[in-house]
């Protein structure tokens, strides 16, 4: 599946959503080095933007608490990533898919689930910390993020509506998450 418009423009081939430990990053890396495709990462525009500021990923994260314009001049990046015909090839991100869909896009767009605890469980094997400390820390970051998304922009990140694959990855390493995108995409 690839997207595109008339005249044969090439827009992203995939979008690549999914809640903080849910093994997005690793899934665009992966796909990435096996197609030769260009990216690009929501989180890693987000700590450009904290190091441009000269503010730590946390004292920027709570900036776009207190004043949504960042996180909406954020979000018009990735959209314009999405909308452009020279972007990437993968867009990864918590609102890509979303994105994508309301832009109209024809691509595939990729929803990674996996539950709270698994989530945590990856997330401390990766930056340390009590596991009961990042499983709360980790839910209360994604209510957060679910109250501001929906204040922001009215989207409901429980919806998965936008997204034409879902991937339930709790019991799945990063090369079967793999292998399921790459039955998906054919080619």
């Amino acid at each position: 599946m690839s997207a595109g418009m008339s005249g044969g423009d090439s827009l992203p081939k995939l979008t690549v959503s999914g809640k903080p430990g849910s093994g997005t990053s690793t899934l665009v890396e992966l796909l990435s080095e096996y197609r030769g495709w260009d990216s690009v990462n929501g989180g890693e525009i987000f700590r450009k933007e904290a190091q441009r500021r000269k503010l730590s990923v946390e004292d920027f994260s709570s900036l776009c608490k207190e004043d949504f314009e960042v996180d909406r001049s954020l979000d018009d990046t990735l959209k314009e990533l999405i909308s452009s015909v020279s972007g990437p090839s993968i867009v990864e991100s918590r609102l890509s898919g979303w994105w994508a869909h309301l832009a109209e896009i024809d691509c595939l767009r990729i929803w990674v689930e996996v539950s709270d605890e698994e989530r945590a469980r990856r997330i401390q094997s990766r930056e340390g910390g009590d596991y009961e400390d990042v499983l709360k820390l980790s839910q209360r970051r994604n209510y957060d993020d679910m109250e501001r998304y929906q204040e922001l922009y009215g989207i409901d990140l429980d919806d998965m509506s936008p997204y034409n694959m879902i991937i339930d990855a709790d019991s799945l390493d990063a090369l079967e998450v793999l292998e399921l995108v790459q039955r998906e995409l054919g080619d």
